[in-house]
């Protein structure tokens, strides 16, 4: 029956028009903006799970910026260190030499405590942002936060009480009678130097391994929540040419759909 009154073609096309029209927009926001899920009423699931992901994201990327910050000052101490041993060694190669009777004592001594200057001005310099692990007169450890459990997931790097351990027993000044003390000296201090380098080399691959461990779960999870709420471009601008198609039969549907009553004019002619 055809009703001057209600066209239901007319409606019908109508509803169709606007469903296609609201598809079409959808299709051009993921588009433009690039992704699928971008609000909470495009897919309340998805949107809480890459929400929650991402968190995790922005607090991993903090945890490595510490690590990386833990990295550097491990490494100022470490080359610290390694350059009091190298400094150690020149001592105990001069000491060696002041062991015998025809050299000039008074000048080996002056080189022992330039070079005893040199390794406290180490000791002293060797710091970062505040950080000396060297030094034991602030914290005795360096703490890192390695992951998102506080209190947990944290790394502590020991500080090294060189000034005790390596200064303070370079006590003797060189004569032509104690060499051999000066170089038992020496000899204790190039021991505890050499294993507290060797204990922050291993301190270091520590904070290494565990940055690029975190470095590579953010970018899992990046992965994860791309696949989750990016737009798939290919798949979208099939579907906005199809759309684009649906758009324009809907409106010639509509058109002829209105243009059904005035048909009826011809049944009073």
């Amino acid at each position: 029956m055809t009703s001057i009154l209600t066209n239901n073609g007319a409606m019908v096309a109508l509803q169709t028009l606007k469903t296609v029209n609201n598809n079409l927009e959808e299709t051009q926001n993921q588009i433009s903006t690039g992704k699928e899920v971008g609000k909470a009423k495009d897919n309340s699931a998805v949107w809480a799970i890459s929400k929650s992901m991402e968190s995790d994201i922005q607090a991993f990327e903090a945890v490595s910026d510490a690590l990386d910050f833990g990295e550097a000052t491990v490494a100022v101490a470490s080359s610290g260190m390694e350059q009091i041993v190298e400094t150690l060694k020149e001592m105990r190669e001069l000491t060696v030499a002041g062991v015998s009777q025809n050299v000039d004592h008074n000048k080996i001594a002056n080189d022992l405590a330039k070079k005893k200057e040199q390794i406290d001005s180490i000791i002293s310099s060797a710091s970062f942002n505040g950080a000396n692990l060297l030094d034991v007169s602030g914290a005795t450890q360096l703490q890192v936060q390695g992951g998102l459990e506080a209190g947990t997931d944290v790394i502590a790097v020991a500080h090294i009480d060189a000034t005790t351990s390596i200064s303070d027993i370079l006590a003797t000044t060189l004569d032509s009678t104690n060499a051999a003390t000066v170089l038992t000296e020496i000899e204790a201090a190039l021991s505890f130097a050499i294993d507290s380098a060797a204990q922050l080399g291993a301190d270091a691959n520590r904070l290494t391994d565990q940055n690029d461990f975190v470095s590579k779960l953010t970018d899992s999870l990046k992965s994860g929540v791309s696949t989750m709420s990016d737009t798939n471009m290919e798949e979208a601008s099939a579907r906005l040419k199809a759309l684009q198609t649906q758009q324009q039969l809907a409106v010639q549907s509509l058109t002829i759909a209105n243009q059904a009553p005035s048909t009826l004019q011809q049944l009073f002619r």
